[in-house]
């Protein structure tokens, strides 16, 4: 049996696991911030390592390439995603930005903008999109918390996209399950944040897998 080696990016580091031969695989792009970097705790531990773990279990020809970078904005994202998306071809991107532009208190109609030219990179070179909605704490006020939240479902929906609704939903409501910063979830919580990601990507994958 021919073997690959799969490289998952996050900060700047590679891990390599065993694979299915490359050419029968459809690439997985995770594109994040440090929700989905493994921010203060081992990387194998982070929901995207999970996600790979589980899409082996369930024999989904898949493989995941995790592209987040902790404290990315979605600036920052828009710069970088040009050459990810040349480097892996990927068939499927989970966008995961746009928490660090809230906590920045950066413009909503900028962060809107970058998210859409994402989204329609993405799709120029032939990957599907999931987009994946975030909550900044309530202390920014509703002004800015409730239209920036409903950013993601508005685009979503313009776009004719799968959406998660809310990464963390059911984590950052428990105290013991995040991080002393309150904003990152603890290991613990880690499956919980693929629970709340799986029926959405696996319907997507099943989509695309029958094409």
């Amino acid at each position: 049996m021919r073997l690959t080696r799969l490289f998952i990016f996050s900060l700047g580091c590679s891990i390599c696991f065993s694979s299915w031969a490359a050419d029968e695989n459809l690439t997985l792009l995770v594109y994040g911030d440090s929700l989905s970097a493994s921010y203060g705790i081992e990387e194998q531990q982070g929901w995207v390592n999970l996600l790979q773990i589980k899409l082996r279990s369930e024999k989904f020809p898949v493989n995941v390439i995790n592209g987040s970078v902790s404290g990315e904005t979605t600036t920052g994202g828009l710069a970088r995603l040009p050459a990810m998306l040349d480097s892996y071809q990927p068939k499927l991107l989970i966008l995961e930005l746009g928490g660090n532009d809230g906590l920045r208190g950066l413009p909503l109609n900028l962060m809107r903008e970058n998210l859409a030219a994402m989204i329609d990179l993405a799709k120029a070179n032939g990957a599907e999109v999931i987009l994946t909605g975030i909550q900044i704490p309530p202390n920014y006020g509703p002004r800015y918390t409730a239209p920036f939240f409903e950013t993601y479902s508005a685009l979503a929906e313009q776009e004719s996209l799968a959406l998660v609704p809310f990464l963390i939903e059911g984590i950052v409501q428990q105290p013991e399950l995040m991080q002393n910063d309150g904003i990152h979830p603890r290991a613990e919580a880690q499956s919980m944040i693929l629970d709340n990601v799986w029926p959405v990507l696996e319907g997507q994958l099943e989509i695309l897998l029958k094409r």
